[in-house]
Formats: structure tokens, C-alpha cells, sequence
């Protein structure tokens, strides 16, 4: 197996067991500050809507079909994306700090944050995942990777948007309909 899909593969791994533990964490500390939940199963709809775009992605990108030959330019690209969105999604989370949840959900002294990237973003935390994902579609150097893991991850990324907003919107009513005028959802100045 060729080093650059074992790179690849590794990241993958490390970057899922950082979620999972991320997740773990959060949930034994939060227990009691949980106030209402408003998920609506986005957050399972999002994990096999990755699981996916992983399967498809690598599954195609280990064929020679959409195979892009300059593998290592593309490794490197999809190797700098990946790292990007980490740096993004990390800093995401440790800006909204005890705000952050895995699920959509109300906690105690709920507050709207509007500091770091999420004073032009409202899903900074999503932006990151999105081009993480993206980066290691493309450094399979495989057109077909990249579009059979773009569509399924911002399928479920939309959907868990709408799911999130609608709950915001009933938590903090015209305060977040104004941070919605002066903000985007996901691509700072475009949407």
C-alpha cells in the first residue's frame, strides 16, 4: 500500500477518534447543564452521511476511475486543506468553550457567541469539518473522491444548519434573527 494512502487513512482515523473522544468528554461533563434538546437526529444523520462520503470517497479512490496523475500535488493540497479545517474547527470550539455541543441542545446560561470567526460565520465549527473532509478526498487524487464525498457531507451539514438555526431562533428569538442579518452560515460574505 502506497505511503500516501496510509497517511491518509491514519489522519482519517486520528481525526474520528478526536470527535468520538471530543464527544465523550463533553457528554460526561454536561449531563446536568443539559437543558432542552432540539437535534431531531441531525447529529446521527450527519455520522452515516460521512461514513458515506468516507466509503464512496476511498472506495472510488482506490480505482483508477477519476484518477488524477499528479498524485502528489494533489496529496499535498488535500494534505493542507485537511489541516486547515482542523486548525478552523478547533478554534471554533475552544471560542465557544462551555457553549460547545455535539447535539443540538440548550444549556444552562445559554448565550450567543459572536467573537472569533463566528463574527462572520455562524457554523465556523461546520466550515472546519466540511474542508477537512474535502482535503482527504482530494488528497486520494481522485476527481470522483472529492464529488462522492462533497455530496453527501453538505447534504448532511445542511440539514444539521436548518436543524440548528430553527432551535437557535426559538432560544434566542430576535437577538439571533439580527446575528443572522450580519452574519453567513458557512462561507464567510457568500453563505
Amino acid at each position: 500500500m502506497d505511503i500516501k494512502v496510509v497517511i491518509i487513512v491514519a489522519f482519517s482515523y486520528f481525526y474520528g477518534f478526536f470527535e468520538i473522544f471530543m464527544s465523550v468528554r463533553q457528554r460526561l461533563q454536561r449531563k446536568k447543564d443539559i437543558v432542552k434538546s432540539g437535534d431531531k437526529a441531525s447529529v446521527w444523520l450527519l455520522i452515516i452521511l460521512i461514513a458515506i462520503g468516507y466509503f464512496l470517497a476511498f472506495r472510488i479512490g482506490m480505482t483508477h476511475v477519476g484518477r488524477i496523475y499528479h498524485w502528489d500535488t494533489f496529496f499535498a493540497i488535500g494534505a493542507l486543506l485537511s489541516v486547515l479545517g482542523l486548525v478552523i474547527r478547533i478554534t471554533s470550539i475552544l471560542t465557544l468553550k462551555q457553549h460547545f455541543t455535539y447535539t443540538v441542545t440548550e444549556i444552562e446560561d445559554h448565550e450567543l457567541i459572536e467573537t472569533g470567526l463566528y463574527k462572520i460565520i455562524r457554523h465556523p465549527g461546520y466550515l472546519g469539518q466540511v474542508i477537512i473532509f474535502i482535503g482527504a478526498a482530494t488528497s486520494l487524487s481522485n476527481w470522483l473522491s472529492i464529488v462522492l464525498m462533497f455530496i453527501p457531507v453538505l447534504c448532511g451539514y445542511l440539514y444539521r444548519i436548518r436543524v440548528e438555526e430553527r432551535f437557535m431562533i426559538k432560544q434566542l428569538g430576535p437577538k439571533y434573527l439580527e446575528y443572522q442579518k450580519r452574519t453567513r452560515r458557512l462561507i464567510p460574505w457568500i453563505y
